[in-house]
């Protein structure tokens, strides 16, 4: 058997970070079995269609290096395209396909034409709510009689073509995830096939495009676990193979709720504009729920797919830790070529400075600080000194008198007149200079580095003086120098 998965996206917004999972796990387990890639775009639902929304999808999926072998996809000028041999891949464009079919489970009487109006069906799901029953359409137009349905329809009459599931007996099916499992059909009910506008919905239309496009392994949400039976039930009348399902479990927030649009701002696009990067998320989402081996969180894709394995995802919902994103993020940001970190750091960097050696200087500092773009400007203006003279009282360190700061400061002055420009060229080597000579003194650390922190940053909290040093260069950490020396001995 030649695997062939499909990626079906509805074009409605923003890709959620569960979709992308699905996605993800979608193109490993085609790598993993030298299989083929499909996107199809579902834009049945035309009430939600947002403009965009399928060209912005294949846009991400190119970001994150996921390139379908065939379907759908985006030109050089971002304009969709199919490519294949069982398009169309837009699902609107298989409407008449899916019309006959629904139009042949009436002739085998496993579907039939309901004409209730919105209210009526309204009216009927509160009475069974308020009785206490399970809310599920009553049939009523499947007492209809053929005459009167013809009639009906040749008037016009709105309706739409449901599913008449069996009432009695139950349904079992292979999950590849969960195992086997059972429906009793009494809890299932007549589906909507074929709505109002003609329009087939997702059951039908899915169920119909996977058997024509020869897809062996449906991997989607749980919230389509119930919805199985039914499709099965239309697999079946038509004695078609069924793919093989895996229904992946819900993504969580720290509390344990779902993780929905309506609870964060839980889009891919939201990400990727956050910086984090494309290995990181692919690596990170790849994780949620499944993991190949007990010792190891970072892995190439490469290395994903060679171990993914549907029945080792794990049941149960699985918990974001946005925390641990953080920390794969600046993971692969250290993994950056200094050109490319560069690159990535560029624009933030630039609101809070404009002079490009100290941009220069501050980028090799910010490399082992930075998480995500967002963290860029708040750490990079630590580096920055306050315009603001030092205060007397914030340079001194403890119980220190001005004299014994200005001392010390002078110290420091008259060594980094004397230190060859080389030493300059990396915090550590000024570090170990400073020491070297508070050593000789027989003095403290922290009753120089203190006052020195200050003097060059103006601020109680900073990173430490080499790095300062190393940011500002000789001549103006001298004059920041020289500058606390006269507000000490004013």
């Amino acid at each position: 058997m030649t695997v062939r998965v499909r990626m079906a996206p509805s074009p409605t917004g923003f890709i959620h970070i569960g979709n992308l999972r699905t996605v993800i796990y979608d193109a490993l387990f085609a790598d993993r079995h030298k299989g083929t890639l499909i996107l199809r775009i579902e834009d049945t639902d035309q009430k939600r269609f947002v403009e965009g929304a399928a060209e912005a999808f294949c846009r991400s999926l190119k970001t994150l290096g996921i390139i379908p072998d065939e379907g759908m996809w985006i030109d050089d000028s971002s304009k969709l395209i199919e490519r294949g041999p069982y398009g169309p891949y837009l699902q609107t464009k298989r409407t008449d396909i899916h019309q006959a079919r629904a139009k042949e489970l009436i002739e085998k009487g496993l579907a039939y034409r309901c004409f209730c109006s919105a209210e009526r069906l309204e009216e009927m799901r509160k009475a069974q709510h308020d009785s206490g029953q399970p809310t599920r359409y009553d049939r009523a137009c499947l007492k209809l009689s053929p005459e009167d349905v013809e009639t009906r329809v040749q008037k016009g009459e709105p309706h739409v073509i449901r599913l008449k599931v069996p009432d009695q007996g139950s349904v079992t099916f292979h999950d590849e995830i969960r195992g086997d499992i059972t429906f009793d059909w009494k809890e299932i009910d007549d589906q909507v096939i074929i709505k109002a506008d003609g329009i087939a919905t997702y059951h039908l239309a899915a169920t119909s495009d996977d058997h024509d496009m020869e897809i062996t392994h449906v991997i989607r949400g749980e919230e389509w676990l119930s919805s199985t039976p039914k499709h099965l039930f239309i697999y079946q009348a038509f004695g078609w193979e069924p793919p093989k399902f895996a229904h992946v479990p819900l993504l969580l927030n720290p509390d344990r709720t779902k993780l929905s649009k309506r609870q964060g701002d839980v889009s891919v696009e939201s990400y990727l504009e956050k910086g984090y990067l494309p290995e990181t998320l692919l690596n990170f989402v790849a994780l949620l729920g499944w993991n190949p081996t007990a010792d190891r969180e970072i892995f190439t894709r490469a290395e994903l797919a060679e171990h993914f394995d549907l029945s080792k995802i794990n049941r149960s919902g699985a918990v974001v830790n946005f925390e641990k994103l953080d920390w794969l993020n600046s993971h692969y940001l250290k993994q950056l070529s200094e050109e490319a970190f560069s690159v990535y750091i560029h624009d933030e960097l630039a609101k809070v400075t404009q002079d490009p050696d100290i941009q220069k200087r501050i980028a090799g500092l910010l490399r082992d600080r930075v998480a995500k773009k967002s963290d860029i400007a708040t750490i990079a203006t630590d580096f920055i000194p306050s315009n603001e003279d030092p205060q007397a009282d914030l340079i001194r360190w403890k119980e220190q008198t001005s004299e014994d700061a200005i001392t010390r400061l002078h110290a420091v002055r008259e060594l980094l007149l004397i230190i060859p420009a080389s030493d300059w060229s990396a915090p550590a080597t000024l570090e170990t200079k400073i020491k070297q000579m508070i050593a000789e003194r027989g003095w403290g650390n922290g009753e120089v580095l203190w006052p020195l922190r200050v003097t060059l940053s103006g601020k109680k909290q900073s990173p430490p003086p080499f790095e300062l040093l190393f940011t500002f260069g000789e001549k103006a950490s001298l004059a920041r120098i020289d500058q606390a020396i006269r507000v000490l001995s004013a």
